[in-house]
């Protein structure tokens, strides 16, 4: 599985209503190629069914989607999901799903 396949797997483990961000995605797989994991991302074909709206900024902010910055398509979908979404902030403490716990339990 290359890079791009890991990224895009591990995303797809990430469910609705809990975000992670492009470092956490990072970590879990022993990198520090934050930006890499976004282009991954860019380059997914299928955005409904691996999730790369779930994916933040480590700030909060929403970031990219669709290559796009501070896509309103992306607020739109996160909203629907029910994250609360506050002054371009999702809070972290709320929603963040850390990656190397959802691979420790499960593989």
């Amino acid at each position: 599985m290359n890079f791009n396949e890991k990224v895009l797997n591990l995303t797809k483990k990430i469910p609705k209503g809990k975000v992670t961000t492009y470092k956490e995605i990072a970590k879990a797989l022993n990198t520090k190629a934050y930006r890499a994991v976004g282009t991954a991302l860019r380059k997914n074909k299928k955005p409904i069914i691996i999730p790369c709206h779930r994916v933040i900024n480590s700030n909060g902010t929403i970031g990219s989607y669709k290559g796009k910055k501070n896509s309103e398509e992306k607020v739109k979908l996160l909203k629907k999901e029910g994250i609360e979404i506050k002054n371009n902030k999702i809070d972290l403490k709320k929603y963040l799903l850390l990656l190397f716990l959802l691979l420790y339990l499960f593989l």
